[in-house]
């Protein structure tokens, strides 16, 4: 009788069991057939969800995989992030929040398939898309290149993520079905030669039955497309479905198709309006490649949080990422159904064989509140200083240091007049002289100067630079933080022009971690109780340091650049959203967990605090704000805020002085674009030579319509595109704001993204890009809109180059 029930019990999990899940243990095979992956042999559509394990707290992680269960998802999908796996070069960490290959078996015991993407690069508006830091302590390395140096590494840490993946493979009877070969390289360069490097490299750590694959875009795939490896697309919500495979079809007509990364919305960057994208999009775009037997990944499914310094930045220019990764995607940040959920789960149970949807878990924890508080311990900079380094100024890579604050100060000659002190400075630059705040230098403005006052022999300059997350995208990752290069004073004297360029600066590191600030914060408050004890005099003046205060408060008494730290007691654990919106900007760790980046310009303003990472009772939280706040209080509200902006001026570019006459301008191009998706080209007919590029869009395609531009390049005299680093919008007469559909759109690199109009507002319209110095160029690219019939597609146009 024990043993029938014994019996009876096991067919009864084995009938609860997902039917398209092999047992744990029992080797399976995944491949390509006609027109479709195969598993075990049959017809499989890949219906992949996109979440990232260190975006999530590790005790979350179950629930947030049993939620892309939920949405009828057979498969997830993720990145393995080389920076946060070897933060030191050699030193490899997958323990807790870094164990990947816990988290596959989670999956696999989820029932649930894996798809590998291991880079080395991976984008993901991570810091340096995944690449080391300590990678830029050798100058001259070349990354994404067969560098010697930088081959080398990239072989260490893939046999190093082997050793915890190539046992989960499908062959071994693991969730593992697919690995990903690099990362949309067609939008880096075009080097078959390193990419088929990665791809040997892989296929000697994981076997040559494993299926391997790359992801481009439509526009790029060729470029390096490998004729062993599956090819897959890279788009977003709204696209034309049919036109991002076409070109696919026919070099490959009995490939299946897969979208690698189909764009559920999309990310923020500080001082933008929060991103979103629309649910019926979505839905109906995962419905029609559902409908044709299409693959997909859907990215992302559940966004999580960059948590600490791990946002990145995009380019071209400089545009960090936010903290909250929500991705306006199905999960949330916190991991709760949105609207979008539940329309996507109800088209998904179409195609779910006709069985019943799996339940929607319960989230693990409740939200809770948290009631106003004070943080009233306070230290300056320079308690968490380190040994200073003398010299010219020294990058962060240069002094060893990967993320954090360096101060440099240097004495300065007399200065009879006004100076203009110029330089490189990555990324948030406060300038003082004789400890008085003068002003600031972002690098998110483009800003590379600032007019400084006459100066006596002696006076000290410092220039407290702050840096953000590294370039993730683009040609541009090779990022150094702090003072990139020489700084110069320019000034007059006697009507002639005279540079300086001081050579001997102390260079201080303040590394970012919750090490330093406790050790800075423990030293004040020490000297502080021994001066309210009566054993010692005075309030230390040399700790003293903050922007322009020169005073004898007590310091933590002053809102001022430094460390704050407080506290709040809880009856009841739960997930929160810690308010930060009366601070300035910088870091915050709570229980000495890093949370990640505030900054008052917005949108987000609060930062979410997982349950998991609070205790009953007292809890601890320090905040560095590099500027300041004007209040020093936190609490907790039930609801995040990720679209509050608070900034100086408007992020339109329709000053009208801005705009240029070009009445008696000549065009160097007129004409009519033709309908439709796709790229288009218009050849100048000569050469033409300028520092800015006016386009005026005197009509579209479908009467009525808001003008709409994906993206711009324009060509050299060689044929080839120009770089884009340099290029801003200089003026455009209307641009949907709430939208994020800003000028900055035509060159941001990404052809999901787009320059609108605003609503109701009539043609002409003219966008104008300062392309940062004098240009020889012969034709122009142009790029609608990627969804089907381009909307807002030009047709008739003027072009200028001036």
């Amino acid at each position: 009788m024990r043993k029938l029930l014994k019996h009876l019990a096991l067919a009864a999990l084995l009938m609860a069991a997902p039917a398209t899940m092999q047992a744990a243990g029992k080797p399976g095979t995944f491949t390509t057939g006609d027109k479709t992956f195969l598993l075990n042999g049959k017809p499989f559509v890949v219906k992949a969800a996109e979440v990232h394990y260190p975006r999530i707290p590790r005790p979350y992680w179950e629930h947030r995989i049993q939620m892309c269960k939920a949405l009828g998802m057979n498969t997830v999908c993720i990145y393995v992030f080389w920076n946060i796996h070897e933060q030191k070069e050699g030193q490899f960490d997958f323990t807790g929040n870094n164990d990947v290959a816990e988290f596959c078996r989670i999956a696999q015991k989820n029932g649930m398939y894996v798809i590998v993407r291991p880079g080395p690069y991976v984008c993901a508006e991570w810091e340096m898309g995944g690449l080391p830091w300590w990678l830029l302590k050798k100058k001259d390395i070349k990354l994404r290149e067969r560098d010697p140096y930088f081959m080398e590494r990239v072989k260490i840490f893939e046999q190093k993520v082997g050793e915890q993946l190539a046992p989960l493979t499908i062959q071994k009877g693991g969730p593992i079905i697919m690995v990903q070969v690099e990362n949309e390289y067609g939008s880096y360069g075009e080097d078959k030669p390193y990419v088929s490097e990665i791809r040997d490299c892989l296929r000697g750590i994981y076997g040559k039955e494993l299926a391997l694959f790359q992801c481009d875009w439509s526009s790029n795939f060729e470029k390096n497309g490998l004729d062993d490896l599956t090819w897959t697309m890279n788009f977003g919500t709204g696209a034309n479905i049919n036109d991002q495979f076409r070109r696919l079809g026919q070099l490959r007509p009995n490939a299946p198709k897969m979208c690698s990364e189909f764009w559920s919305g999309w990310f923020d960057k500080w001082g933008a309006r929060h991103e979103t994208r629309p649910a019926k999009d979505m839905v109906e775009g995962m419905d029609e490649m559902l409908s044709k037997g299409i693959s997909f990944s859907l990215y992302m499914t559940h966004g999580g949080t960059s948590f600490g310094h791990w946002a990145g930045a995009n380019s071209p220019g400089f545009a960090p990422d936010v903290t909250s990764y929500d991705y306006d995607a199905p999960i949330n940040e916190y991991g709760h159904a949105t609207p979008k959920f539940w329309e996507l789960r109800k088209m998904m149970e179409k195609y779910n064989d006709g069985k019943k949807m799996p339940a929607v878990p319960k989230a693990p924890m409740s939200i809770i509140t948290v009631p106003k508080f004070e943080l009233t311990e306070f230290a300056p900079f320079i308690a968490a200083m380190t040994k200073p380094v003398n010299g010219t100024p020294k990058t962060f890579e240069e002094m060893d240091m990967g993320w954090g604050t360096m101060m440099y100060s240097t004495r300065l000659p007399e200065i009879t007049s006004q100076s203009v002190l110029t330089g490189e400075f990555h990324d948030f630059a406060q300038v003082f002289i004789d400890k008085k705040y003068i002003g600031k230098i972002d690098r998110v403005k483009n800003e590379k100067s600032l007019t400084i006052p006459a100066v006596k022999e002696g006076a000290e300059l410092i220039i407290i630079v702050e840096g953000m997350g590294r370039i993730n995208f683009g040609r541009a990752i090779k990022d150094f933080k702090g003072i990139v290069g020489d700084v110069t004073l320019t000034t007059e004297k006697n009507d002639i022009e005279m540079v300086l360029t001081p050579k001997n600066w102390m260079n201080v590191a303040i590394p970012d971690d919750y090490k330093t600030a406790t050790k800075a914060l423990d030293m004040v408050k020490g000297v502080n109780d021994q001066v309210a004890a009566g054993k010692a005099k005075g309030s230390v003046p040399a700790l003293a340091f903050t922007q322009g205060y020169e005073g004898s408060k007590k310091l933590g008494d002053i809102m001022k650049p430094g460390y704050h730290r407080g506290y709040f007691n809880l009856k009841k654990v739960g997930d929160t959203f810690l308010n930060f919106e009366t601070w300035g900007k910088g870091q915050v760790y709570v229980n000495g967990h890093a949370m990640g980046r505030i900054w008052s310009i917005g949108p987000q303003q609060t930062l979410y605090v997982p349950g998991c990472w609070l205790k009953k009772g007292k809890n601890e939280i320090i905040v560095l704000d590099v500027v300041g706040p004007r209040k020093a209080v936190v609490w907790g509200q039930a609801e995040p805020e990720l679209n509050k902006l608070q900034l100086e001026k408007s992020n339109k570019h329709n000053n009208i002085g801005d705009k240029p006459d070009l009445n008696s301008a000549t065009p160097v191009a007129t004409g009519a674009f033709k309908a439709g998706n796709g790229w288009q080209t218009i050849q100048f007919g000569k050469t033409a030579k300028g520092r800015y590029l006016a386009i005026e869009c005197l009509s579209t395609q479908k009467d009525g319509e808001r003008v709409a531009i994906a993206e711009l390049y324009l060509q050299g005299q060689d044929g080839k595109r120009l770089s884009r680093e340099p290029w801003k919008t200089k003026y455009a007469n209307s641009e949907d704001e709430g939208g994020n559909h800003l000028g900055d759109k035509v060159f941001d690199l990404q052809e999901s993204t787009y320059w609108q109009t605003e609503k109701g507002a009539s043609a002409p319209h003219l966008l104008v890009i300062d392309l940062g110095s004098e240009q020889t160029v012969n034709a122009l690219e142009y790029l609608p809109r990627a969804e089907q019939g381009a909307p807002g597609s030009i047709k008739n146009f003027k072009v200028y180059v001036y």
